[in-house]
């Protein structure tokens, strides 16, 4: 595990010029707001939410904690961005969402404070940003009870995903600002898949997520492609 901050100073600075936009519907983020129902509904198809505690690790504005919430789970939300955090939290006063709370820490740090304490792990659209995806994989791991559910999402690394989610959706549609992303820091489901089998966390279940230009609408696939989801389990003890 990483004894440092395990963040990209670049990448925080570049979320942090944005965080006053998380829940701008046809902002940058109008990509997130549109594929939630999507990971949301997919995460409850492995495990209901109500009733039990969530952490929602690289939370950002809080667009997945702040649903998880209203689906009745206790939900912690943590980020290295604090001007994300400070858009989730007053997010969460003006929606009135109750059962959830944000805290600037790294999942590393959490994971040494919070060991087994969680039912429900999610960590989506986070892992092609840290310069060390497998430490934090390892802390989803960490943090979550024997038996419980950890859920990623992130960007495979292949010509076509380069072409998909960097030319496509940056350049040419634009549906997210340009350098949103780096080719070389998108990951491979065979390697998140390593990262998964050396943290002890069973992969239960892969998706892929879609989009159709002509339509403007996403869906999810069996193609892990581009856009892929896993659904691992910490085995009971």
């Amino acid at each position: 595990m990483t004894s440092t901050i395990n963040a990209d100073p670049a990448e925080l600075a570049k979320f942090s010029e944005l965080a006053h936009r998380w829940w701008d519907l046809e902002s940058e983020f109008k990509p997130l707001h549109q594929i939630n129902p999507l990971r949301l509904g997919w995460i409850q198809s492995f495990v209901p939410l109500a009733n039990n505690r969530l952490v929602d690790i690289g939370c950002g504005g809080g667009i997945l904690a702040d649903a998880a919430a209203r689906q009745g789970a206790e939900v912690l939300g943590i980020d290295l961005s604090t001007k994300a955090l400070r858009v989730a939290q007053l997010h969460a006063m003006e929606a009135e969402t109750t059962g959830v709370t944000y805290r600037e820490v790294s999942a590393e740090t959490l994971a040494i404070e919070a060991p087994a304490a969680f039912d429900v792990v999610t960590c989506m659209e986070m892992l092609e940003h840290v310069p060390d995806p497998a430490s934090v994989v390892m802390s989803c791991a960490q943090m979550v009870k024997p038996g419980g559910w950890v859920f990623f999402s992130t960007l495979n690394r292949n010509p076509m995903s380069f072409i998909q989610a960097i030319v496509g959706a940056e350049y040419v549609l634009k549906l997210l600002p340009k350098g949103t992303h780096e080719y070389a820091k998108m990951i491979r489901p065979s390697e998140l898949a390593h990262f998964c089998q050396a943290a002890g966390l069973d992969l239960k279940a892969t998706k892929g997520l879609g989009y159709n230009p002509i339509t403007g609408k996403y869906s999810l696939n069996n193609s892990t492609q581009v856009n892929y989801l896993f659904a691992t389990q910490r085995p009971f003890e």
